[in-house]
Order: C-alpha cells, then structure tokens, then sequence
C-alpha cells in the first residue's frame, strides 16, 4: 500500500481551505466593523493582520491547487472564487487604510456599509461551509449575499450624495475614495456568491 500511495495523488480539502479563507475573510471584516466605529489605530492595525493572514491562505489554496492533478470541483472555479473572496478583504483594508492617512472620520454611511458587507461576508461563508454537503443551501445563502451587495450599492449612492453637498472639495475627493473602494468590495461579494451559484448548480 505504501508504494501505491506514492503513486496515488495526494488529496487536499478544497473545501475546508476556502471556508478557512473565508473565516478569516470574515473576521477582517469584522475588525473593519469596530474601526469604523471607534476609529482606533490598534483597530486599523488589527484589519491589516487579517489582511495578511487571509493573503497566506489564499497563497496555500494556489499552491495546493498548481501542485494537484485531481480537484473536487473546477480547477478555475477554485481559483476565481478564493481570489474574489481576497478582493473583499483587500478593498476593506484599503479603506481602513485611506480613511487613516487621509483623517477621515468614519461617517454613518461607511458605518452602515461596513456592517452591511460583514452581513454579505458572514453569508458567503455559511454557503461555502455547505457548498459540499448541500449545494441548494449554499446557493441560497449566495443569494442572500447578492442581496446585501444591492443594499451597500444602495447606502454608497445616497452616501455620494449627501457628500456633493459639502463646499469641501478635497474632503470630497477623499471621502469619496473610501466609498468607492467599499463600493468595490461590495462588487466581489457579488463576484464570489455567484461563482458559488455556479459551483452549487454543476455538483447538485
């Protein structure tokens, strides 16, 4: 058996390495949540550790996925799913990031996004934690965060709006950085739910 296994490829969890990511996806947006509330520094930082720690599950799942010939679902789909769910934490810290280097005050909208897109996150990760063992939840709870994507659309373009009433140019033109990169985020919650849509209806 021993010789067999050498020949044998080697199976990795696909699965558990994108609900892993994910978790952490969702704990980095959680730590964006108390930035936007408290503004702290020590929060901000704590956003970009999640940042990097995401960024070495994501780097483990590519790596795994060049070093295997059989998967249990689409090569790409993999692919394009873990780096959308990258694209989420990444715009997150982004924003902490600007909202840091420009002095911009955490304002009701970016609150509300914010909060909003650890909705959206928190069910990306409870549909892929069933994507295997029951697709139609998984598919389902996608749904649910395609529609927390159309809600942060929503709040960002009331949000520019009630922005264009200020006589600050350059308070405009900072803050509206920050709305849009959360506005991107939003777009990748978007992006990775229907890719799970996808994935659930090929494997029903």
């Amino acid at each position: 058996m021993g010789l067999l296994s050498w020949f044998l490829p080697k199976e990795r969890n696909f699965y558990k390495m994108l609900l892993d990511q994910s978790e952490k996806t969702l704990e980095g947006m959680k730590a964006f949540q108390q930035f936007a509330r408290d503004g702290k520094p020590e929060s901000a930082e704590r956003v970009k550790q999640l940042e990097e720690e995401a960024d070495d599950l994501r780097a483990r799942i590519m790596h795994e996925l060049n070093d295997t010939f059989i998967t249990p679902i689409d090569r790409e789909d993999i692919h394009t799913l873990s780096r959308s769910i990258d694209d989420i934490i990444d715009y997150a810290k982004k924003s902490c990031y600007e909202m840091e280097v420009f002095k911009i005050q955490s304002t009701e909208y970016i609150v509300q996004m914010v909060d909003v897109l650890t909705y959206a996150t928190e069910q990306i990760v409870h549909a892929i934690a069933n994507l295997e063992k029951d697709p139609k939840v998984a598919a389902q709870r996608a749904m649910n965060a395609k529609r927390s994507e159309n809600q942060v659309e929503y709040i960002y373009h009331r949000a520019l709006a009630k922005l264009f009433e200020s006589a600050d140019t350059i308070y405009i033109l900072k803050c509206r950085e920050v709305y849009r990169h959360l506005s991107n985020s939003a777009d990748h919650v978007d992006q990775a739910a229907n890719i799970i849509q996808d994935i659930s209806i090929k494997i029903v």
